[in-house]
């Protein structure tokens, strides 16, 4: 069956074609309920320079984009690869090849932007996801039906928000040490300046954008970080400096912006796409949950 794609009509303004898209999403986002709608709306506000679009049919959505540091490393030639961000379809649509249409329109937009490879893994700083989680069974399916070759794989930890999240006795033996906490306030901008120094301009986008910002800092020179609420209900990125490691600096970040999710009302946070498994497990007991599957596939 042939289905109609068309460029969803939110460009210019407000309009149904975000409502819409997003009701699809909250839909069929099972395990992304609460946050659907949001995503939809962030993955619409991306970084400066990104190139993206929303195309939609009758019951479904997919998002694409990209960026322009962001190399096709298959060919090794530097050629630009795009991102498939999002896609869905309605539960009541599903099963007549609606996601099958949605993909490969998005590829020939992408192609047509000059994208030589396409994956279904996330673009920082803005994306939804590291890839697909493998508990979207169709999704793969759907991906390695299409000829996308799974290349990596990422995970995501949960951190329960009923846990003792208190930092006192940390803070007073980092104020021996001369070291202070701060949530970042009309200051973020000196504080996204040091995580563009020392990590990387991706992180430095999420700090900029994040719902909330600790650091520390002694003698007025910032040491580390930890932002939540960049990517909607996430915590992360988070780092400190190398000369700063070992004070236990990290610990007290992460549990103070564990904190301000709790008292924004959730009752869990995903710390996404993790590398140190065993810091956050033994920081807040946090335990590895979701997983994701990262695809690829070459353009002809």
């Amino acid at each position: 069956m042939a289905h109609t794609v068309r460029a969803a009509q939110w460009f210019t303004g407000p309009s149904a074609g975000l409502a819409e898209a997003s009701d699809i999403a909250t839909a069929a986002l099972t395990l992304d309920t609460a946050e659907a709608a949001a995503l939809v709306g962030y993955l619409s506000r991306p970084p400066a320079g990104r190139k993206w679009t929303a195309l939609t049919t009758d019951g479904g959505v997919v998002m694409v984009s990209m960026s322009a540091t962001d190399t096709d490393d298959a060919t090794g030639d530097g050629a630009p690869a795009g991102h498939i961000d999002l896609l869905a379809v309605h539960p009541s649509a599903q099963g007549q090849g609606r996601g099958r249409a949605l993909v490969r329109a998005g590829e020939e937009w992408l192609a047509g932007q000059g994208a030589r490879q396409v994956r279904f893994a996330g673009n920082p700083p803005c994306y939804a996801w590291p890839g697909i989680d493998v508990r979207y069974t169709a999704a793969a399916c759907l991906a390695e039906r299409l000829g996308y070759e799974r290349y990596s794989v990422a995970w995501n930890m949960t951190a329960d928000l009923g846990v003792d999240l208190s930092v006192e006795d940390d803070l007073e033996r980092l104020a021996r040490h001369g070291v202070t906490v701060h949530a970042a306030g009309d200051d973020r901008e000196r504080v996204t300046a040091f995580v563009r120094e020392h990590f990387n301009g991706s992180w430095a986008w999420e700090a900029a954008h994040a719902a909330g910002v600790h650091y520390g800092e002694r003698d007025g020179r910032v040491l580390g970080f930890a932002a939540w609420g960049a990517r909607p209900a996430w915590f992360g990125p988070t780092g400190t400096a190398p000369d700063a490691r070992g004070l236990g600096l990290g610990r007290v970040l992460l549990r103070r912006c564990l904190a301000d999710q709790r008292a924004a009302g959730q009752a869990d946070a995903q710390i996404g796409w993790v590398g140190p498994l065993r810091f956050y497990s033994r920081a807040v007991g946090a335990r590895a949950e979701r997983v994701f599957w990262l695809y690829r596939r070459d353009l002809a």
